[in-house]
């Protein structure tokens, strides 16, 4: 191999590894931190603005749980699985401006929660049981069901509302 083909090659190969470190901590946090930029309308208008730093969540989808067979049924269930999904709600760090004699920032920090949600699942009976041995070794009819399984979803929001100094 040429020394500029290992060069080119060792230089993409550093910019893979960059990348990939540089997206392991936010997808490892849940939420990756956005300023939003106001220093323009600050200076256009001559006035201080808000600070505001929003959070956007990442969501990762996980492994359903499989079918589990039940004795005496003839379906497994659930027929279809809930599907797990994680992620964070999103959050919120604003920081406003105030007349000195209150104090110098009115701050809000809600941080991104965890969320842990599973979608709907589905659940289904056969129109006949089981093999009975009083039959002969054959099913016997019986009324069919369905049944549907309600979506779930779990956080724990929180956030702190203050006045107090600029930062």
């Amino acid at each position: 191999m040429k020394p500029t083909t290992r060069g080119t090659l060792a230089a993409v190969l550093t910019g893979v590894a960059a990348a990939a470190s540089a997206t392991v901590p936010a997808a490892a946090a849940g939420a990756v931190p956005v300023p939003v930029p106001l220093q323009g309308v600050s200076h256009s208008l001559g006035t201080r603005m808000p600070e505001a730093t929003l959070e956007v969540p990442l969501l990762t989808p996980g492994a359903p749980d499989g079918p589990r067979y039940v004795t005496g049924r003839l379906l497994p269930e659930p027929i279809l699985p809930r599907l797990p999904i994680a992620g964070t709600l999103p959050g919120a760090d604003l920081r406003a401006p105030l007349p000195h004699p209150l104090g110098d920032r009115l701050g809000l920090h809600a941080p991104a929660a965890g969320l842990h949600t599973a979608g709907p699942g589905l659940n289904l009976a056969a129109p006949l049981t089981a093999p009975d041995p009083d039959l002969f070794g054959l099913p016997a009819p019986r009324l069919p069901e369905a049944g549907l399984l309600a979506p779930a979803l779990r956080t724990v929001a929180g956030g702190d509302l203050g006045v107090g100094p600029a930062r």
